[in-house]
């Protein structure tokens, strides 16, 4: 543990667009299971907490008319998410099954690895990183 007592990271906060569409693609296209789902009426809002492999990890949220933030330029702030994969050849194939087109597969200059990225319905980039 290091010197402020920090663990490890709890979750990262999404806010979609459209609720309904960026449910169907964290929980249909990238499979993530649902721990919760709240409504919570006095902020006209959705809270949707999700799973990958038994670990919470993505909270995501619907707001009335959300102002859009710039992926592109890239601009300051959260610059993307990152999952692992085993397999990225596989990854990418599920994905292009899906309808989800990838980036051409890159490799890391520091680490060798390979890894792609995509855009979820709000055009959050999401990176799969092969391990």
């Amino acid at each position: 543990m290091n010197s402020l007592g920090l663990h490890s990271v709890h979750h990262i906060a999404i806010i979609g667009s459209d609720y309904a569409r960026s449910k169907a693609f964290y929980t249909q296209d990238l499979g993530l299971d649902i721990i919760r789902e709240v409504y919570r009426s006095e902020r006209d809002s959705y809270k949707l907490d999700l799973a990958l492999n038994e670990h919470y990890v993505i909270e995501l949220f619907s707001f009335p008319n959300p102002p859009a933030r710039p992926s592109r330029p890239e601009s300051t702030g959260l610059r993307h998410l990152a999952f692992q994969v085993e397999n990225l050849d596989f990854t990418v194939q599920e994905l292009t099954q899906k309808g989800i087109t990838s980036e051409p597969i890159r490799i890391d200059e520091f680490t060798g690895k390979r890894f792609t990225f995509i855009a979820d319905p709000d055009d959050l980039p999401l990176e799969f990183y092969e391990i």
